[in-house]
């Protein structure tokens, strides 16, 4: 008898080693991090799909549910969700090392782009031969975005309730106007109280580990991390570090030159939009339009339709944009320093106050929201938000298209519904076929991401030499 409970001991022990989820190492994620950093175009959608590609399908290093899980929260924070979404799979993989290794290489490409950019802007006032290049990379970007509704709507659109959220989702953001958190806590609270009551609609689906988890992701919905485990103290650690981190030099800035000098409303007013910024970038970047040509002056409304386009059009999050504003800003007041170098200081600046919050949320945040995976109401809630999720990405796919392949639209209004209508007259041709000719390579024939970026960037510049574009 003892023999036979040996030898199942031994029989199970072996069976746990075979399933147990293969390692990554660090300096394999940062390879695989730094591929995602250069292929983060489009914005969040196209972003979220880039992530989505790599290491839910290509790598299988994320199950699905935890990868939607952790989309969600970050859906809930304020900032860009995109960079937080990949600092949250970072932690869960290798812990804080993970997250900030993560989170930094999907900033660094677009500080690097930007701040060249912005060199060569305020040097000569347009951005010449890089016009084009950027006019073929909006194309492919746009069938990357299409592609990113579809994958993450098959997945979580499961029947038709979570369709349903996803379309009022839509309606309610591109038609009503309806702001973003007001459509995410509807979404929440409908899926919280369908799972309370333990209907099927709102059951998140499963990736459980049964005989193929060899072949599976590393992170499984069932397998637990010590970084999950974080005490009250680990929390305040976070807390203290990284608002040390972040508010230390804004209010050194303050003492050191005053609440007059454009480094102290640089830091400060971005430092307050890092706390307000829900929404994603797009609902936020129109406030900060409006302030930054209307209340500071920093720029003028064309010039910040320039950043936008610098900023939709290199890697990295969208809200990279406030870089350039406040690279303009303190290159047009720069006290006793060299313009390009006070210039250089203040969009590193608005940088560093835009995103070291990103990085509190998430390393205070996280280990609580991973605790919550297993309970049947906020499983609901947060299959919920994903639905509505769906529609947003949707509206900024629609976003996107409008403003790549027409150059004018009007604004429409009919009691509550209004949106941006498209003049026709202003459709640019080449536009039209350079993103008819990536959706066709993405979808029909197949052709892989870099490939199709790199093709349309080569016509875009190819159309920019010969004045077409």
């Amino acid at each position: 008898m003892a023999v036979t409970a040996g030898i199942q001991t031994a029989q199970e022990a072996g069976m746990v080693a075979q399933e147990a989820p293969l390692p990554v190492t660090l300096a394999e994620a940062v390879r695989v991090w730094a591929r995602i950093a250069a292929l983060s175009f489009g914005g969040p959608a196209g972003q979220i799909a880039v992530m989505h590609r790599i290491l839910v399908e290509e790598r299988r290093w994320i199950s699905e549910n935890r990868f939607l899980h952790a989309l969600n929260f970050c859906t809930l924070l304020p900032g860009p969700e995109a960079q937080q979404l990949a600092t949250y799979v970072g932690w869960l993989m290798h812990g804080t090392r993970g997250g900030l290794v993560a989170g930094g290489l999907f900033v660094l490409p677009g500080v690097v782009a930007i701040m060249a950019l912005s060199w060569v802007y305020a040097l000569y006032g347009n951005v010449g031969f890089v016009a084009g290049l950027f006019f073929g990379l909006k194309a492919a970007v746009l069938a990357i975005v299409l592609q990113a509704v579809i994958r993450i709507g098959r997945r979580a659109l499961k029947g038709p309730v979570m369709i349903g959220l996803a379309a009022a989702a839509f309606v309610a953001i591109f038609f009503l106007d309806v702001p973003f958190p007001l459509i995410v806590l509807a979404a929440g609270v409908i899926g919280y109280l369908g799972g309370r009551a333990g209907l099927p609609q709102f059951k998140a689906g499963g990736h459980g580990g049964g005989g193929k988890v060899v072949e599976g992701p590393f992170l499984l919905d069932d397998h637990e991390l010590p970084q999950e485990r974080a005490v009250a103290g680990h929390t305040l650690r976070m807390l203290l570090t990284w608002g040390a981190l972040w508010l230390v030099p804004v209010a050194a800035i303050l003492l050191a030159f005053g609440t007059d000098d454009v480094f102290s409303q640089i830091a400060v007013f971005f430092s307050k939009m890092a706390m307000v910024t829900f929404g994603g970038a797009y609902a936020v970047l129109s406030y900060v339009a409006q302030q930054a040509v209307e209340h500071y002056g920093w720029l003028k409304p064309g010039e910040m339709l320039d950043g936008l386009g610098m900023a939709e059009t290199t890697p990295g999050p969208l809200i990279m944009v406030t870089q350039f504003v406040g690279f303009l800003a303190a290159y047009r007041a720069p006290g006793s320093l060299p313009p390009l170098l006070a210039g250089t200081l203040g969009g590193l600046l608005t940088t560093w106050v835009t995103f070291a919050p990103c990085f509190l949320w998430i390393f205070a945040g996280a280990p609580y929201v991973e605790r919550l995976r297993g309970d049947r109401a906020l499983a609901g809630a947060l299959s919920a938000i994903t639905a509505s999720v769906v529609g947003v990405i949707l509206n900024l796919a629609v976003w996107f298209a409008l403003h790549t392949l027409f150059a004018e639209s009007r604004p429409f209004a009919v009691g509550p519904v209004r949106f941006d209508v498209p003049v026709l007259s202003s459709l640019n041709p080449w536009a039209l076929a350079l993103a008819a000719t990536a959706v066709l390579a993405v979808f029909r024939f197949k052709v892989g991401m870099v490939q199709t970026l790199a093709a349309c960037a080569a016509a875009g510049v190819a159309l920019h030499m010969l004045g077409l574009v």
